[in-house]
């Protein structure tokens, strides 16, 4: 895990403006329910959804990036009024310029919880001005990424942790 001050933490933390997140394992607990046409369903926390609530009552935007093509990610971000969505995107860092163009932000304006080895190469790079977080249940892979490893799995509140941390921090300043 990567080592801040908490001072730098708090500094960080007044920067956000945007919180990216992975969807499996983040927003899910990973598992998909399949019938004979396919994807059926995912399972989605109420209390991550709040997490995002929490997140733009202090004027911070959320938005997801995934691998995934899923009808149920696009219902769950238009329900909690994501202005963006980036879906079947394999190299994650490679659309970093994007996500800044689309929302007219810097790099230091950004934090991403994500989950597994697709998430760390743009951990990796948004930790250097940002802030970034893991699962408790993460693979071990995307752990040196992260500033902060939330106390919950993925899909059990791993998201709203990570989001009441950085609003502790916002207001700890």
């Amino acid at each position: 895990m990567l080592s801040l001050t908490i001072e730098e933490l708090v500094l960080r933390a007044n920067r956000i403006r945007l919180v990216l997140s992975d969807n499996d394992g983040v927003f899910t607990d990973n598992g998909v329910y399949y019938g004979e046409n396919g994807e059926v369903m995912k399972r989605y926390s109420i209390r991550d959804g709040m997490g995002v609530e929490r997140l733009q009552s202090y004027g911070i935007d959320t938005a997801v990036m995934t691998g995934e093509i899923s009808p149920s990610i696009t219902m769950r971000a238009k329900k909690l009024k994501m202005k963006h969505l980036y879906l079947g995107v394999s190299d994650k860092l490679s659309r970093l310029e994007d996500v800044l163009a689309d929302t007219g932000l810097s790099l230091h304006e950004l934090a991403y919880i994500g989950d597994d080895v697709n998430d760390a190469a743009i951990m990796k790079e948004i930790a250097l001005a940002g802030i970034t977080a893991c699962p408790k249940d993460a693979v071990d892979f995307v752990m040196p990424f992260a500033h902060y490893t939330t106390v919950h799995n993925g899909g059990y509140g791993a998201f709203r942790d990570f989001a009441e941390w950085l609003i502790s921090l916002k207001i700890s300043a």
